[in-house]
């Protein structure tokens, strides 16, 4: 059954709260061990981007005309709580910006992967919308990189192997630490146990700001 509006944004609410790194701990442990995302791909505006994907596939490829009506299709079809992940082996382009990143607000999208480029990154910022991308860019993808398609799976480069797939209802988070992509059956099992590394790291450090030493935290609540 697909959660409701308040559901999901219980979980989003969870998974920040957690954050990338224990969620990656969480992967780890249940044999998922390459679900990071490049570090090439940083926060670019607003805070931390964490919802179910969206995706938003793309090609290279010169063409005639002003626009990209499947690049309009995509972004009318996003929903509330979903972060687009835009995906297409492009350079030197944009991707992504202002507008995109408005019209998709207005849907209820909580923010943006990019892998490849983003631009209006002043607007981007003063409206908060959160935007994790691999370039920044001026020149416009028109006549030069279109969209292919929405809501398939994609691939972004990966931080432990070359490329990451990104399914629809992947759960993308993305913080100070970086981004990683937890898949979309695992969510609940993997979203549970990174809260219990939260609470256990959240001991050793009250015990070490308490006067234990490292060794003594590792002796009596393990390596976490």
């Amino acid at each position: 059954m697909t959660p409701d509006r308040s559901e999901r944004d219980g979980v989003r609410a969870r998974f920040l709260a957690v954050g990338a790194s224990a969620a990656a701990d969480a992967l780890d442990e249940f044999g998922l061990t390459d679900q990071g995302v490049h570090p090439g791909l940083s926060a670019l505006s607003g805070e931390r981007p964490a919802g179910w994907a969206f995706t938003v596939a793309g090609a290279m490829t010169p063409y005639e005309g002003t626009g990209d009506p499947a690049k309009m299709r995509a972004c009318a079809e996003i929903g509330a709580g979903e972060v687009s992940v835009w995906a297409g082996n492009g350079e030197g382009v944009c991707y992504f910006g202002e507008l995109i990143a408005l019209g998709m607000a207005g849907r209820g999208s909580v923010g943006a992967l990019v892998d490849g480029g983003v631009r209006d990154l002043r607007q981007l910022r003063a409206h908060g919308f959160p935007v994790f991308g691999r370039y920044r860019s001026p020149v416009q993808s028109i006549g030069r990189w279109r969209v292919t398609g929405a809501q398939r799976p994609v691939r972004v480069r990966g931080a432990t192997t070359r490329w990451v797939t990104v399914r629809p209802g992947d759960f993308v988070l993305a913080d100070e630490d970086g981004a990683l992509i937890v898949p979309g059956p695992r969510i609940d099992r993997v979203l549970a146990r990174a809260e219990e590394l939260t609470r256990a790291e959240d001991g050793v450090r009250e015990a070490i700001l308490g006067g234990m030493s490292l060794q003594e935290c590792l002796d009596a609540f393990g390596h976490v």
